[in-house]
């Protein structure tokens, strides 16, 4: 049994995190570091407002990081030091040269660093790199995804639009989930550029970002995402020589690619096959989905954007 502890109880620990926890058999959730004890109550008696508390306690086994980005890297390098597994809620850090501090502490460690990339657990996303893989729409030469959605900045998630807090805007937020399923289906990225910009709103972040991404064969990435647009829109296709696999919408159970369509619904808690596939990680039963190291090159693809971008 994996006794976790949770830093943070904002929206993703109640709703997929802490009941992803909860249901995994081997998994127990020991504890939750929190400023707010109140909010924790619901679901622990065990509740530190002080990290070094939490890691000090030998129980502990996994540490899971659901707090704004700016906390990920000191966070995930100080339990990983002590001596504890890690997952973190993506994106990894707030720019590249953390994620590689991140790296380093878990190489040094010896503990394993996972990334809350779930959309590698999808049913029809590892359907996906199987089928490109065995030639089902020959050479795939262009992969294009839009994340779009109204987002004013308000409410409980207005941290997200406070750049010391969250990095950047959807680039962050939106663009590093497809960011990530592209280096998932494709690879390690070679080159990347991309432009940002504020259209309708015009809080300290962008609410655009388009990221163009090269990979080793030729193959292009294009994602495009947009906190400004009251139509809403989660597009993924992938253009290849023979053919053309659509995974439209990427949240939905719909894969289509020549001569077949298939219904591969995701896990009803999208979070509980990387918590499962992180749990048999953890006890050597299976590869992680989702590593540090594999995780890093989408903090990568954001650092080249960021450099290259001219923020209009």
């Amino acid at each position: 049994m994996l006794n976790w502890i949770v830093i943070g109880v904002g929206d993703i620990s109640k709703r997929r995190v802490i009941p992803a926890i909860q249901a995994e058999p081997r998994s127990r959730l020991y504890g939750v570091v929190t400023r707010d004890p109140e909010k924790a109550k619901p679901y622990t008696n065990r509740i530190w407002t002080n990290l070094d508390e939490a890691l000090a306690d030998p129980e502990v086994d996994v540490v899971y990081v659901a707090t704004p980005v700016l906390l990920h890297a000191p966070q995930t390098i100080q339990s990983l030091t002590e001596g504890k597994h890690l997952l973190c809620e993506k994106p990894m850090a707030m720019n590249e040269a953390q994620a590689r501090a991140m790296l380093n502490a878990a190489e040094k460690s010896g503990q394993l660093l996972g990334v809350a990339y779930y959309r590698r657990s999808y049913p029809k996303v590892q359907r996906a790199r199987q089928l490109l893989e065995a030639g089902a729409i020959g050479k795939p030469v262009v992969a294009e995804l839009a994340s779009h959605g109204w987002f004013d900045g308000e409410g409980s998630r207005s941290w997200l639009v406070d750049p010391a807090k969250a990095g950047g805007g959807p680039l962050y937020d939106i663009a590093s989930h497809r960011i990530d399923v592209l280096n998932f289906l494709f690879g390690q990225p070679l080159r990347a550029t991309g432009q940002l910009s504020n259209v309708v709103h015009h809080y300290a972040v962008e609410d655009n970002a388009t990221v163009l991404i090269e990979y080793l064969g030729g193959t292009r990435g294009v994602v495009d995402v947009r906190w400004h647009s009251k139509v809403d829109r989660d597009e993924c296709r992938i253009r290849g020589t023979d053919g053309e696999m659509d995974l439209t919408p990427l949240n939905g159970p719909e894969l289509a690619y020549p001569g077949r369509h298939e219904k591969l619904p995701p896990h009803f808690n999208l979070h509980y096959p990387m918590i499962e596939n992180f749990v048999d990680a953890v006890l050597g039963k299976a590869p992680l989905l989702a590593s540090g190291a594999s995780s890093y090159w989408t903090d990568w693809v954001t650092e080249q954007v960021k450099k290259s971008a001219v923020h209009a």
